[in-house]
C-alpha cells in the first residue's frame, strides 16, 4: 500500500514523545517516539513481552505511561503520569476505536444491539438513528444478515467482526487493533484481515499490533519493530527485505521461516 499523501499543513493525528512505562520495578517501555498521519497504517510487531500491546493501550490510557506525552487529535492526553480529566479523556476515548484479543461482547444483546448501544449510551443518539448506523457498519463487515443473532451463535471470525463494527459505530478518527486475529481458529483469520484491509483502503487511521506478517508486508504504511522501545522502523518492504537490527533479523526468521 503507499503512503497516503499529506497536504503542507496537516498534523499527526496521534504523536507520542519520549514514552516510558513500568510495572513496579519492571520497566516495559522507554523512549518510544511515534508520530501517526491521517488516513496512515502502521503495524508493532515483535517478539511476545516486547511491550506492543501496552504501548497500544498507553494510547488511550487503559494504562497510564510515567513519562512521555501523548497527543491526540490535538489534545494532551497524558504528559508525565498526569492524565486529562476523566470527562475529558472519556470524551477523547469516542475518537479511538479499539478492537481487542477477545471479542467483548454483550452475551444478552443482539448483534445489532451490541454494535448501536455505544452510539445510543455514549452519543445519545436516538434508538432508530443507532440501529440504522449499526446496520449500516454490520454490511460493512459483511454481517448484515446476523443482526438479530445473539454472540453465541456467531464464530469467532464473526464475533471478532461485530466488534469491528461496534467500534466503527462509535465514527473514530484512529482505530486501534491489539492482536485481532490471536484469538481465531486458522481458517477464521482471514475474514476478520480482510474487513481491516478494506479499512485501510477507505482512509481510516489505524495503529496494528499483530503477528500477521502478510498483512504487515501488504498493508502496512510503516512498520514499527518493538523490543521494550522500537528498534526498527520503516517501509514494509525495507524491514522485511532487509532488516538491519540483528534482534529484527532473529525474529523474522523465527516467524518467517517454514514450520
Amino acid at each position: 500500500m503507499s503512503a497516503p499523501e499529506m497536504t503542507p499543513n496537516a498534523k499527526p493525528i496521534l504523536e507520542i514523545c519520549d514514552l516510558g512505562k513500568s510495572f513496579g520495578s519492571v520497566r516495559v517501555l522507554h523512549d518510544i517516539s511515534l508520530k501517526v498521519m491521517p488516513s496512515q497504517v502502521v503495524v508493532i510487531i515483535g517478539p511476545s513481552g516486547s511491550g506492543k500491546s501496552t504501548l497500544l493501550r498507553c494510547c488511550n490510557c487503559l494504562e497510564i505511561p510515567q513519562q512521555g506525552s501523548i497527543t491526540i487529535c490535538d489534545k494532551d492526553i497524558v504528559t508525565d503520569g498526569v492524565v486529562l480529566p476523566e470527562k475529558e479523556l472519556n470524551a477523547l476515548r469516542m475518537h479511538v476505536g479499539m478492537v481487542f484479543q477477545s471479542f467483548n461482547l454483550f452475551p444478552h444483546l443482539t448483534v445489532l444491539d451490541n454494535v448501536a448501544v455505544g452510539p445510543r449510551r455514549l452519543r445519545g443518539m436516538k434508538k432508530a438513528d443507532a440501529e440504522d448506523l449499526a446496520r449500516a457498519q454490520l454490511a460493512k463487515v459483511g454481517l448484515a444478515e446476523r443482526a438479530d443473532a445473539y454472540p453465541a451463535q456467531l464464530s469467532g471470525g464473526q464475533k471478532q467482526r461485530v466488534a469491528i463494527a461496534r467500534a466503527l459505530a462509535m465514527e473514530p478518527r484512529v482505530m486501534l487493533f491489539d492482536e485481532p486475529t490471536s484469538a481465531l481458529d486458522p481458517e477464521l483469520v482471514g475474514e476478520v484481515l480482510q474487513v481491516m484491509k478494506a479499512l485501510a483502503s477507505e482512509g481510516m487511521t489505524m495503529i496494528v499490533v499483530t503477528h500477521e506478517m502478510g498483512f504487515a508486508r501488504d498493508v502496512a504504511d510503516e512498520v514499527l519493530v518493538m523490543d521494550g522501545t522500537v528498534i526498527e522502523h520503516g517501509k514494509p518492504e525495507e524491514i522485511f527485505s532487509n532488516p538491519q537490527h540483528p534482534r529484527t533479523q532473529s525474529f523474522l526468521q523465527s516467524i518467517l521461516s517454514p514450520g
